[in-house]
């Protein structure tokens, strides 16, 4: 059964860090492109930030992140994690990982934003006060 986990979301200050884990069961992450999306509260979902597969190994961010934010892999752990520091009050909202809905499971390609995830965990909240 496929299963995501997301997990490290929590309240900090402006300026704080978080670092967010997206655990995966009964797949490998390491052979598909990993997202992380958010939804604040009355906004649409965003995407985040995109890491390819471990054979591509390509990385994207939403250019409000970039800066701030780094998307990595742990194959041994089959987990994909979300470094996120300097933490905006904008930053704020449900944060949720899965494989990117693509035909090339492997890569987030130039649409991964508008693909969306193929699936999904029940996602980890990030509270950030000014």
């Amino acid at each position: 059964q496929v299963q995501l986990v997301e997990s490290g979301g929590g309240s900090v200050q402006s300026g704080g860090s978080l670092r967010l884990s997206c655990a995966g069961s009964g797949f490998t992450l390491a052979h598909f492109a990993i997202g992380w999306f958010r939804q604040a509260p009355g906004k649409d979902r965003e995407g985040v930030a995109c890491i390819d597969s471990s054979s591509e190994g390509s990385i994207y961010y939403t250019d409000s992140v970039k800066t701030r934010f780094t998307i990595s892999r742990d194959d041994a752990k089959n987990t994909v994690s979300l470094q996120m520091n300097s933490l905006e009050t904008e930053d704020t909202g449900l944060y949720y990982c899965g494989p990117i809905r693509t035909r090339d499971m492997g890569s987030c390609g130039r649409t991964w934003v508008e693909n969306g995830l193929e699936v999904q965990g029940q996602g980890t909240r990030v509270t950030v006060s000014s």
